[in-house]
C-alpha cells in the first residue's frame, strides 16, 4: 500500500517484471479490506491512518511477511514496525532489485516465495532447556507457555539454536536470516536480537561477541 502515485506506479512495473502480480491500495482501510495476499510493502505515511497501526492488525490476523516501506528516518519508526510485526524495512528511495530481494527473503521462510515456489521440509523441534521451539509449527514453548515471536525473531532463534554454543556471525545471521541480496542496515539485527532476550527471559542468554556476532546458550547447559 502507497499513496504516492509515482512511487506506486514504477514499484508495480518493475515487480511485474519479476513475475509478481501487485494489487495496489493507497489507504490502510482498503489494505485491511483487501483479499489475503502473499506478501505485505507497506507504506507508514497512509492518508487515513497510522501505517503502524495497519501493520499491527495485519499481523493480529495473519502471519502473512510485511515489509515496511517509508521516508522516515525516525529510528523510533523503524523499531515500532518491527515490535508491531513487520518483518523488515526499506527506506525511500530504494530500487526494484532491493525490493525483490526483500519479498525472497521474507517469503522464504512462509512456505515458499511469492511465486509459490516451495520451500524444503522444516527440521525436526530444538530443545534448549526450559524453551523448546518447534521448527515445522514456527511455535516457541517457555515452560509450556508459549511465547509470540515475530516471524523474523523465530528465524533467528532457530538460526542461533542450531548452533547453540558457538558464535555466529553478523554476516552468516544475515545471509541465513534475511538474504545474502540484503542490503539494509544490520541495526535490524540488532533490534530482533534485543526483541528475543525480552521474550525469552533468563532461560536464554544470546551474548554479543562484540565485532563478531552472537552465541546463544540456554540456563541447563554445562
Amino acid at each position: 500500500m502507497e499513496d504516492d502515485p509515482a512511487i506506486a506506479a514504477s514499484l508495480r512495473e518493475g515487480l511485474a517484471r519479476f513475475g509478481y502480480d501487485v494489487e495496489w491500495v493507497t489507504t490502510g482501510g482498503e489494505a485491511l479490506d483487501a483479499d489475503p495476499p502473499g506478501v505485505v510493502l507497506l507504506d507508514l505515511g497512509l492518508p487515513d491512518m497510522d501505517g503502524l497501526d495497519v501493520c499491527r492488525r495485519l499481523r493480529a490476523r495473519s502471519n502473512v511477511p510485511i515489509i515496511v516501506i517509508t521516508a522516515r528516518g525516525d529510528e523510533v519508526d523503524t523499531v515500532a514496525g518491527l515490535e508491531v510485526g513487520a518483518d523488515d524495512y526499506v527506506a525511500k528511495p530504494f530500487g526494484v532489485r532491493e525490493i525483490v530481494a526483500r519479498i525472497r527473503a521474507v517469503t522464504r521462510r512462509h512456505g515458499g516465495d511469492a511465486t509459490g515456489e516451495a520451500t524444503e521440509p522444516a527440521p525436526p523441534a530444538v530443545v534448549l532447556g526450559a524453551v523448546s521451539v518447534d521448527v515445522a509449527a514456527r511455535r516457541v514453548r517457555r515452560h509450556d507457555a508459549e511465547v509470540a515471536l515475530a516471524p523474523k525473531e523465530f528465524d533467528l532463534l532457530v538460526a542461533l539454536a542450531r548452533r547453540v554454543g558457538s558464535v555466529v556471525t553478523r554476516e552468516a545471521l544475515i545471509d541465513e536470516v534475511w538474504d545474502s541480496h540484503w542490503f539494509g542496515s544490520t541495526r535490524t539485527l540488532d533490534v530482533h536480537v534485543s526483541a528475543l532476550r525480552q521474550k525469552l527471559g533468563p532461560e536464554i542468554a544470546i551474548t554479543t561477541v562484540r565485532g563478531v556476532g552472537f552465541r546463544l546458550e540456554h540456563a541447563d547447559a554445562p
